[in-house]
């Protein structure tokens, strides 16, 4: 109950939830498993499941035009246009099977798909993004986003071991089989439900006059010394998860020797954690700010590559930390990273902010995977080492957990409007945690002041 605008506020937020656990199923049709399911099925080298899984940070070049484009025409209008034409892209994979294409010809068209869905969903996010900037009110942002993590989580999760079934039940002995094309189709389908959904929102903020796409307006950020704070970060935090990232599903199905309903049963267990902290980060992000949360889960997340040395293909109970730690520091870094740059950006001309952040986190995302890539297939696909077998992989994990923490340093230097002040993990836990009762109750904490929208 409330005014009007209220009950039509809190509709399409409720709405907007449920678009993302759809949009979740989408991802298990054609997300990074997936992916590498048609790259082993179409015989890609390392180099080649690389610059694949990098395509939608490749794609980050169009960032700018994206976000002259959401200031032309609106949030809203490039929003569903561009996120439509992402996902129902995929239908030529679809009907791979019947195109009659030869190997060669497969595998173009498999990298010529994902990087047309890619583009456009770059195109779709920035609009998206900017628009959730605006209709989300900056005092509920961490819990609201906290919830939906979590509400998505669940559906994604559902959705995975489904996939992972279908793709062991149904995959051929050698080429494409039947799965990956009902995915694909399935994929499609998800596309066209979002898009309703999303037109079932509304947009606060009604398209402007049009800009000038203009050089000045891309250097904004590098000239914000808080904006310029954050970038140095995504740029050296992305090169550094890029360098492994494209390869854990791959180093999981040849050298782990995992199911894909193995590799589901693993994604399950993370999402779990995932949907029981996602509301804990997205308090904490509310009452502290994203920046302490930012550099508490990314000092965190540096360990993770390094316990991917540590199964093998008869040993995966190692992975149950991995479970316990990528669920919830993963879950945090999210909420926060999503939340610091409406933070940071000023209302005005903020889809160029975001551009920028997108840009430069995923161009260097994308160079450190194409680089992990050649360096994987420089290396000895298994050599002995101190006694030990390794596998080229283990070379990048390594590499990838050393960048981390350097990276993870980068974040302490962020400064957030409003956040509070803290510049280690034990300053963090310790502002979290309830503060001692005084004179027969506990003392208020101060609200934040409102920033960002």
């Amino acid at each position: 109950p409330g005014p009007p605008l209220h009950r039509r506020l809190r509709a399409s937020l409720k709405v907007s939830i449920v678009e993302g656990m759809f949009a979740e199923v989408f991802t298990a049709c054609a997300g990074p498993t997936v992916l590498t399911a048609w790259a082993i099925a179409l015989k890609l080298g390392p180099f080649l499941v690389g610059v694949m899984t990098a395509l939608p940070f490749f794609a980050q070049f169009v960032q700018f035009p994206a976000a002259w484009l959401t200031l032309c025409f609106g949030h809203r209008r490039v929003a569903l246009t561009a996120v439509c034409l992402s996902r129902i892209a995929l239908l030529p994979m679809a009907l791979m099977p019947w195109l009659g294409l030869s190997l060669e010809g497969q595998q173009h068209l498999l990298l010529a798909v994902a990087g047309a869905s890619a583009v456009l969903a770059v195109v779709g996010n920035n609009a998206w993004v900017a628009w959730m900037g605006e209709l989300v009110p900056s005092a509920v942002r961490g819990r609201f986003f906290g919830k939906r993590t979590a509400l998505t989580t669940l559906m994604g999760t559902a959705a995975s071991l489904t996939a992972g079934l279908l793709m062991d039940r149904l995959k051929g002995l050698d080429g494409v089989g039947l799965a990956l094309p009902l995915l694909a189709l399935a994929a499609c389908g998800m596309g066209v439900v979002t898009t309703l959904m999303m037109a079932a929102q509304h947009d606060p903020a009604p398209p402007g006059t049009a800009p000038r796409l203009e050089l000045k307006a891309a250097l904004l950020p590098w000239k914000d010394d808080g904006a310029r704070r954050v970038l140095l970060y995504q740029v050296a935090w992305n090169a550094a998860v890029g360098v492994s990232a494209p390869f854990f599903a791959l180093h999981s199905l040849q050298n782990l020797k995992m199911t894909f309903v193995i590799m589901a049963l693993h994604a399950a267990a993370v999402a779990g954690v995932r949907v029981l902290t996602a509301p804990l980060w997205g308090r904490a992000i509310d009452r502290l700010g994203a920046q302490p949360v930012l550099m508490c889960c990314s000092l965190g997340i540096s360990a993770i590559p390094m316990l991917w040395l540590l199964p093998s293909a008869g040993t995966l109970w190692p992975l149950l930390f991995d479970v316990l730690l990528a669920g919830s520091l993963w879950s945090g870094h999210g909420l926060a990273i999503f939340a610091l740059p409406l933070t940071v950006a000023p209302r005005r001309g903020r889809p160029f902010y975001l551009a920028a952040f997108a840009t430069a986190g995923g161009l260097a995302y994308a160079a450190a995977a194409a680089l992990g890539g050649a360096l994987a297939a420089q290396v000895p696909q298994q050599f002995m080492l101190g006694g030990h077998l390794w596998v080229n992989l283990h070379v990048l994990f390594v590499v990838s957990s050393v960048a981390r923490l350097g990276a993870a340093f980068l974040a302490a230097r962020v400064n957030e409007p409003g956040a509070a002040t803290t510049r280690t993990v034990a300053q963090v836990v310790e502002r979290f945690l309830p503060r001692p009762a005084t004179g027969g109750s506990r003392a208020p904490s101060q609200p934040r002041a409102p920033t960002g929208a």
